[in-house]
């Protein structure tokens, strides 16, 4: 088994992926052996402790999904399948069905008349069959252990004797049955909020009720609002939490200011976006007697206000995260707090939890202080002001901008030189109106005054993780802590990435591990400017895992850190707040927390960050093809930036908004998707569309209900529809087109899969 494992490796260390295929494959292959962690480190040949730290992790991972299970004496053994699986169900955009089990990559499909009544996202018990179908496991759903949601946003419709209402949810493949009752005088064409409240054995859609109604479709805030409900985000305040951050004493009293660190004497300011409210972080400079500096990063003490377990407590929790839409932040404290209590504004004395150091004229760390503060802004700049200052303009604090900027730059180079790796995407922007119309793209651009923000942020979230995470001695082990931890790439989608861009005559070094991210970094600097760029930029991220946060430290890959957390944003993330809350008990000699309890909120957190991810995107999305709405018809100039077996993904190249040809536009030829290589071929002419192609496109349809923006190609004499409202009604069906698109070579002919076979591979483009 030893030896297996060793030929399974291409690198010296394991990332978590691989090390819990292993891992699973040797308790597999050993039903019977109990294994002691030892014993595991030994024959898995694991030597650094970097391995080690992911090892306990992808161990509770195990455990938490019942392939493992903990016995006497600190052993681990197997625990045996019956036949009877647990998993997530998945609906794919074409309805197909499959589990994704706990404790396997192999899927297993679902026929439709086995789901019985199961959603997408589901956790579901599964019966398996004994039997496959083309070499793919199949089975039956025989109990939903848990719905992933009950609620779902849509447009209500009307026939002469019911009602229902059509989700937008892509994965909802059931209409919603609503009683004349249970109406609650919502209007065809209303969006609404519905809540399913039964659902027949038998009966082809599910029984609900109208729990919200959120507007007419197509109004602005009715938009806005059914993408919060949709991701199950709130957009207002429960009144006792509003009422608990208004009764908050915004004084500082003099015993509080003497229990802590009077920073109000050192030169302190703030850099924000210009329409910032919340000013959760300053930045301190004094320039020391022997030749050194002190850079003091100063964070709202948000953890003062909030107590434990309080009602603003429980909210701030629930929500995660502040949410930023296209026209408006969803905060995650109200108002009372992230813009005036806590919000370090100018000329005001406000509590802070504080990172202090002093750096040598290289950047390099000699002293560091981590406490709770007072102090008082000096100036508060946007981020504008304070590029013109480094440009080389004059302005106020010049000296104090320009010598941060300094030292911001010594540590921006230092980490790329250690590892971290530059991911630079443009970040569209819109401008809207007063009816919340999209008028105008522009691209948020990151500059040095950004940098100079980042850099010390990052000192600080870097610092406080080594404070409290490295080891001082083995008898007094690293207590309970919030990590932001990013694991090491899938070698299997780095190896994909590498055939990629071996293409464009680019390569990244995979004999060293060390070297992985340094050879990316040119890469990436080599495509700027480049038609490949987006497309090498876009896969290069896919090819990272996610960063998520854990009491279980494995480092930092994309950044290089060994250790790493979030300190520096307790106004916009509860992770922060933990962090707060932990380290000041630390620093008073307080207990290890209950690593398990911490564990559970980490992984609470890293869920509301995904979802306010994803509302987000939703929001810009929507944004994007309201506005590209007024430009039916014209034609612009794009590059292939997806490709599926459904269509080509493209980006125009003016804004960087993103549409799709679909496949029954390409109509000039039978096209074969070929997934290894991203790209399309074509059966006759083989005709390539591959990703990092220029092409000419026409906007052919702007449909804001799916938020899909589909395009033509500029030669094309498809159909294309220039009257918004139509567009908006159109679902992207080819309504004429004179071309008759060439029949499916009879060798690739094959009848459908009553189960609902393989996929045939994940897509690597976006979806709408």
């Amino acid at each position: 088994m030893a030896e297996d494992i060793k030929n399974t490796k291409t690198l010296e260390r394991y990332n978590r992926r691989t090390l819990t295929r292993i891992l699973g494959e040797l308790f597999k292959n050993n039903p019977l052996h109990d294994y002691t962690r030892d014993e595991i480190i030994e024959t898995l040949e694991i030597r650094d402790a970097a391995s080690t730290q992911i090892l306990d992790l992808v161990i509770d991972d195990l455990i938490g999904t019942h392939r493992i299970a903990k016995g006497e004496g600190g052993t681990y053994h197997t625990v045996v399948n019956t036949g009877v699986i647990m998993g997530t169900l998945d609906l794919s955009k074409k309805g197909l069905a499959f589990v994704l089990p706990d404790d396997s990559d192999i899927e297993v499909a679902i026929s439709n008349e086995n789901l019985h009544n199961a959603l997408h996202g589901d956790r579901v018990e599964v019966s398996l069959f004994a039997h496959t179908q083309n070499g793919t496991q199949e089975g039956e759903i025989i109990r939903i252990v848990k719905r992933a949601r009950t609620t779902f946003v849509g447009t209500v419709e009307k026939s002469r004797n019911f009602s229902f209402l059509v989700p937008n949810h892509k994965t909802m493949p059931y209409d919603i049955f609503i009683p004349t009752s249970k109406l609650m005088k919502a209007q065809p064409g209303d969006k609404a909020v519905a809540r399913i409240t039964e659902w027949p054995e038998g009966a082809k859609n599910p029984i609900g009720e109208i729990i919200e109604v959120l507007g007419a479709t197509g109004d602005h805030e009715t938009e806005i609002h059914a993408i919060l409900a949709e991701y199950g985000l709130p957009y207002a305040f429960p009144k006792d939490v509003e009422e608990e951050a208004n009764n908050l004493a915004a004084g500082i009293t003099d015993e509080e200011i003497a229990s802590r660190r009077d920073v109000r004497d050192v030169t302190t300011f703030t850099i924000d976006p210009a329409d910032a409210k919340d000013f959760d972080d300053a930045i301190s400079i004094r320039w020391l007697d022997n030749g050194n500096y002190e850079i003091g990063v100063h964070i709202a003490d948000v953890s003062h206000y909030i107590e434990e377990g309080s009602r603003l407590d429980e909210e701030a929790l629930a929500r995660g995260t502040s949410v930023y839409l296209v026209d408006r932040v969803v905060p995650m404290l109200p108002e009372a707090l992230c813009n005036n209590i806590c919000s370090l504004r100018q000329d005001e004395d406000k509590l802070t939890f504080s990172a202090i150091f002093e750096l040598d004229e290289n950047a390099h760390v000699v002293n560091e202080w981590f406490g709770k503060t007072v102090i008082r802004s000096n100036r508060r700049f946007c981020y504008e002001e304070a590029q013109a200052i480094i440009e080389g303009n004059d302005g106020d604090l010049k000296d104090e901008i320009l010598k941060c900027w300094d030292l911001a730059k010594k540590l921006r180079d230092e980490r790329f030189r250690n590892g971290s790796i530059s991911f630079e995407t443009a970040e569209i922007k819109f401008e809207i109106d007063e009816k919340g119309k999209p008028i105008r793209v522009y691209f948020k651009e990151s500059k040095e005054a950004n940098w100079l923000v980042e850099e010390f942020m990052l000192l600080a979230n870097k610092r406080v993780a080594t404070f409290i995470g490295q080891q001082k001695d083995k008898s007094h082990p690293p207590k309970t802590f919030v990590y932001r931890i990013h694991d090491e790439p899938d070698l299997e989608k780095l190896n994909s990435f590498q055939r990629f861009i071996g293409k464009f005559g680019y390569a990244i070094n995979m004999n060293n591990e060390d070297l992985i991210a340094q050879s990316l970094n040119e890469v990436l600097a080599k495509v700027k400017g480049k038609a490949e760029q987006d497309a090498v930029s876009m896969l290069a991220v896919r090819s990272m895992a996610k960063a998520i946060y854990s009491t279980n430290n494995i480092g930092h890959y994309g950044l290089a850190f060994p250790y790493y957390t979030h300190f520096t944003s307790p106004i916009r993330r509860y992770p922060d707040l933990m962090v707060h809350r932990l380290l000041f008990r630390y620093l008073n000699g307080g207990k290890s927390a209950n690593k398990s309890e911490y564990e559970k909120l980490c992984k609470h957190c890293s869920e509301r960050e995904y979802l306010a991810v994803q509302a987000e995107r939703a929001s810009d999305k929507y944004k994007e093809v309201e506005y590209m709405r007024d430009h039916l018809g014209e034609t612009f100039d794009a590059i292939i930036s997806g490709i599926t077996e459904w269509g080509v993904y493209a980006e125009l190249e003016e804004n960087k908004i993103e549409g799709m040809i679909p496949m029954r536009d390409l109509d000039d030829d039978f096209y074969q998707f070929d997934e290894e290589n991203y790209c399309l071929v074509g059966h006759y002419t083989h005709k390539k569309y591959q990703l990092g192609d220029r092409l000419q496109i026409k906007i052919a349809r702007a449909n804001l209900e799916r938020k899909q923006l589909d395009f033509v190609l500029a030669t094309s004499d498809k159909y294309i529809e220039t009257d918004p409202d139509k567009a908006d009604a159109q679902n992207g069906g080819n309504r004429s087109g004179s071309s008759k698109k060439p029949k499916k070579p009879k060798e690739l002919r094959t009848k459908p899969k009553k189960s609902g076979g393989k996929r045939s591979g994940k897509s690597k483009g976006k979806k709408h």
